[in-house]
């Protein structure tokens, strides 16, 4: 997908930063409506990302972009809702049962391998791509310039009519630009790896995510994603002090975290791992605005909240979709609005995520998820969310989500 490496400078209506979901979304979307793109990726693919379990709300930007076929034949662990285990309790959503209309399936999916097939499918569709090319400064305004350097230490500068960055946890732009706030979330770290997944047949419903709670502290908690292929991405959340090992002792770590719930235990307990046991913490991030003079901010490199309802790629696809949509309507004369056609809009999605991923932590939601006399209707509206659909103002679990939370959760601890 590389170009031969350029000396002189580039011009193209829209530079985007970085290759992963919201960058390829992005690039699709503007280069099939027939705007040049250039797409600039600090690293090469493939390679590992976190980020797994995909919601079934990002299925319609994947068709938009033309890459939903490419998806489909890559073979990924096929997903249609999630369960939550905690103790002998046991709550199991099924996405397709929901209360907002659209997709109620997914997949699961190696990130090395499912974002390398988006990029690629933007290349052929008309993106260009480098690869091991480094924005180091930017110039904003009406006329953004970027400076980038390749691998060899070539330097040339981008000259674009916008610049979106959709680097990710690399956050190019609020970094270059001073643009990081205070999240407000507490920090947390993962530990995780892949183990052989060896169960035998019908012993485990691999269409669905699986979170378990562990059994003394409900901060803490398990992800098990079944992929293809024979394996399972098995990791741990809980607050940044809980998991602060040195790096040589990570895999003892997470194994004895394993063998201490019970879920994990009996399926992955003993399981080999097939990589390194890595850790990531401190990973929630804001910034005051999602755009600026000549530029927006897409996905993680603008707000990243917790991995816990796999909210990220499906907020990166939402971001890439807005924003190539704005910028499309931008470049035909219109006037848009940043803050209200784009930032706020897509700030009240995350804004609905916070508020669940807050009373997870806290323990109210669970409270609701394990409550055994659920009402179907409210059961449906919750599970939309956990579905992705966290910008559905039908759902007045979106429209105002804290107060339906809280109301809710006090129905559910009722004596």
């Amino acid at each position: 997908m590389n170009n031969a490496l350029p000396q002189d400078d580039v011009q193209v209506d829209v530079a985007i930063i970085g290759a992963g979901p919201a960058g390829a979304i992005a690039s699709a979307l503007l280069t099939r409506a027939g705007r040049s793109v250039l797409v600039l990726e600090r690293q090469h693919f493939p390679r590992f990302s976190i980020g797994e379990s995909l919601l079934p709300q990002s299925m319609a930007y994947l068709e938009e972009a033309g890459m939903l076929q490419a998806v489909v034949e890559a073979g990924f662990q096929y997903k249609n809702g999630a369960a939550f285990v905690s103790g002998d309790k046991t709550s199991t959503f099924d996405f397709r049962d929901k209360h907002s209309e659209g997709w109620g399936t997914t997949y699961q999916v190696e990130r090395a391998v499912f974002d390398e097939v988006l990029i690629r499918r933007a290349a052929e569709q008309g993106a260009q791509v480098r690869f091991g090319h480094t924005v180091q400064a930017i110039e904003t305004g009406d006329a953004p310039k970027l400076d980038v350097s390749d691998e060899a230490g070539n330097r040339y500068r981008v000259h674009a009519r916008f610049v979106l960055d959709a680097s990710g946890f690399g956050r190019v732009l609020p970094r270059l630009l001073d643009l990081e706030r205070p999240t407000g979330m507490p920090t947390r770290a993962a530990l995780f790896s892949h183990v052989l997944d060896a169960l035998p047949a019908g012993s485990m419903d691999r269409n669905k995510i699986c979170v378990a709670i562990h059994p003394e502290r409900r901060d803490v908690w398990y992800w098990m994603i079944p992929l293809a292929n024979g394996r399972t991405s098995v990791g741990c959340v809980a607050d940044a002090s809980f998991l602060d090992v040195p790096e040589a002792a990570r895999e003892a770590t997470l194994r004895e975290l394993m063998r201490g719930e019970p879920t994990v235990a009996k399926r992955f307990g003993d399981a080999p791992f097939l990589m390194p046991v890595r850790q990531i913490g401190g990973y929630a991030a804001n910034v005051e605005r999602l755009h600026g003079p000549g530029y927006a901010l897409l996905g993680n490199a603008g707000e990243f909240l917790d991995p816990v309802f796999s909210s990220g790629v499906t907020i990166a696809l939402r971001s890439a979709h807005m924003a190539a949509h704005a910028l499309l309507r931008q470049f035909d004369g219109e006037r848009v609005d940043w803050m209200a056609d784009y930032d706020v809009p897509l700030r009240k999605g995350i804004d609905t995520f916070r508020a669940f991923v807050e009373r997870w932590y806290t323990g109210e939601l669970q409270d609701i998820i394990f409550y055994e006399q659920q009402t179907p209707s409210i059961r449906r509206m919750i599970c939309a969310v956990l579905a992705g659909y966290a910008w559905d103002e039908t759902n007045p679990y979106v429209a105002d989500p804290e107060r339906r939370l809280n109301t809710l959760h006090e129905v559910c601890t009722m004596d």
